[in-house]
């Protein structure tokens, strides 16, 4: 259907490019306290039971070497246990250790009849055909064919499978999923682009996942990847995700569970040797002199240290700040923190239709200082851009259901943030991960050094300096679960600071204008581009001093990560 010859390596090419290695996490992982359906292996999905296979052999590499790009590698999963099919083929970038997933699914009707296909529409079925959506010259040794199962009606595909040769592969190959079993996805972190090497044929191939995420998401991502000749793909990709239909969320880890997989795998957060505005725990907070402040009301009232008095449930109606005390010696003191008292807040939640688990930690620091301007090998601390009281920042730990294993972190860096996966993970006491607060402003990263959050092409940005200290806090030990909902009403008494969800500090506006354009004024001609520019490249929080609102307020408490 599409040829290209140029995308071929030849077996006996000296630029063969070496396969991915396995990774492995550093310790072994432990036996889990007992449960119902956590790191059993497979989770059933209510009409369908899947496992999660890890195992591969290669199929075709694409090799772009001569364009001093990274190669990417597709496999097809091999051990499929009896009576459970392939959904779809996967592929990686040659550049990364080799660690991706294959979920295979069986009907778990037929499952327990111990029969074949039950009644007229199984869970599964066989596809009528394929159709060929992209190949190389297959004049060359080891060429790629790329097919798509066409699904019988009222049943859709889940991915794509790869062939070494023209020849259709058997319709026993794969299976096709019924439609109501399945939810839509999406494409994301494109992973290879033949780009204006191949104009006139090009060929796009991207991660996928579930349209819906978050903890309320039923989507479950199957593993494969999407394809197409276009540069953009469809609105809805020719392929599905599978969708979770029990809503017991088996799969998901019990209390005694979770906390061992706290204690197995928290995270230890370094501050920089230089941070002046350390944690806290919010309790020394309030016990320290915060005060709570009405609208329309004259002075602040003390908030007792379980936060008992503070205003429950709502939004943020912005009739309610706290703020810290008026004298000078104890604002000052309080700001600074309290590393001792400071624990992480552990929010426990279904990640990917209850296949993964997301261990959300929130760390309180009382002050957040202010930022400095990096501007190519300058420095310029700003004296109040950044500047709030009250910030919350976390950390996400994702583990898969299947196993407990460790799978990435997810960094918030003011903003935004970034997943990280398991091989590119800093660790520390074997699988525990680390986290590197940035100074002044607390930002997460996975790595010690100095990150720019602006243009790197245009050298301005926020700076933020990260660096390993003995100012640290043990997540695996100094911790505090306030929340699971999918444990169900009544398994954890959360705090009822948690339900405040008004402002942790008071909104205060200042003309960073002003100090930007002092800025400015200090810059090199051809660094001096308009304010309006400048603003558009720091994140959005910089431009006034208002505290942030409390974890529970903010969308990813309930929706996915951003990137």
């Amino acid at each position: 259907m599409f040829d290209c010859e140029c995308l071929c390596w030849n077996r006996n090419s000296q630029y063969r490019p070496l396969e991915p290695q396995p990774f492995s996490l550093p310790a072994p992982i432990p036996e889990w306290p007992r449960g119902q359906g956590f790191g059993t292996g497979q989770i059933n999905l209510g009409e369908i039971v899947v496992l999660k296979i890890t195992q591969f052999e290669r199929i075709w590499t694409c090799n772009q070497l001569r364009w001093k790009t990274r190669g990417v590698t597709f496999y097809k999963p091999v051990g499929i246990p009896d009576g459970f099919f392939c959904l779809g083929h996967y592929c990686q970038p040659n550049d990364q250790a080799l660690r991706g997933y294959l979920l295979v699914a069986q009907d778990a009707a037929a499952s327990r009849l111990k029969a074949g296909p039950v009644g007229d529409s199984p869970a599964l079925k066989k596809p009528v055909s394929y159709t060929l959506m992209w190949n190389t010259d297959s004049h060359y040794d080891g060429c790629g064919y790329f097919w798509l199962p066409e699904a019988p009606a009222g049943y859709k595909a889940m991915g794509f499978l790869v062939t070494d040769n023209p020849n259709q592969p058997s319709l026993e190959d794969v299976r096709c999923v019924r439609e109501d079993l399945t939810e839509s996805c999406e494409t994301h972190n494109m992973i290879l682009n033949t780009g204006a090497n191949f104009a006139n044929n090009p060929f796009i191939v991207w991660h996928t996942r579930p349209c819906e995420r978050g903890m309320l998401g039923r989507g479950v991502a199957v593993g494969t990847f999407f394809c197409s000749t276009r540069s953009s793909p469809d609105e809805e990709p020719g392929i599905a995700c599978l969708k979770n239909l029990d809503s017991t969320l088996h799969a998901m880890p019990n209390l005694n569970q979770t906390h061992a997989l706290i204690k197995h795998y928290g995270a230890t957060v370094f501050f920089h040797p230089d941070e002046v505005y350390m944690p806290s725990s919010v309790s020394w907070f309030f016990k320290n002199g915060a005060l709570v402040y009405q609208n329309g009301k004259l002075g602040g009232k003390p908030i007792d240290s379980r936060g008992s008095n503070l205003p429950n449930g709502g939004k943020n109606d912005r009739q309610f700040w706290i703020d810290l005390p008026d004298d000078n010696d104890e604002k000052e003191f309080l700001k600074r923190g309290n590393l001792e008292s400071a624990e992480l807040y552990v929010h426990v939640k279904p990640a990917l239709g209850g296949t993964f688990t997301d261990i959300a930690m929130w760390i309180f620091c009382p002050f957040n200082g202010p930022a400095t301007i990096k501007v190519g090998i300058m420095s310029i601390p700003m004296s109040r851009i950044g500047e709030h009281i009250g910030d919350w920042e976390h950390f996400t730990i994702r583990l898969s259901n299947f196993t407990g294993e460790l799978w990435s972190v997810y960094y918030s860096q003011h903003s935004t943030g970034i997943w990280v996966d398991a091989p590119d993970l800093e660790f520390i006491e074997g699988n525990k991960p680390v986290v590197y607060a940035s100074k002044d402003g607390h930002a997460s990263f996975a790595h010690p050094g100095i990150y720019i959050q602006g243009s790197s092409k245009l050298g301005i940005g926020v700076r933020n300096d990260t660096a390993r200290s003995k100012y640290f806090v043990d997540s695996s030990t100094k911790y505090q679960i306030v929340a699971a909902e999918y444990l169900g009403d009544g398994a954890l008494e959360e705090p009822n600071w948690l339900q405040y969800m008004r402002e942790w500090g008071p909104m205060i506006v200042y003309d960073s204008r002003a100090e930007l354009e002092k800025l400015i004024s200090l810059l090199p001609v051809f660094f001096r581009f308009s304010v309006e520019n400048i603003f558009e490249l720091f994140p959005t929080e910089l431009y006034g001093e208002e505290g942030p609102t409390g974890p529970k307020e903010k969308d990813n408490w309930e929706e996915d990560e951003r990137c």
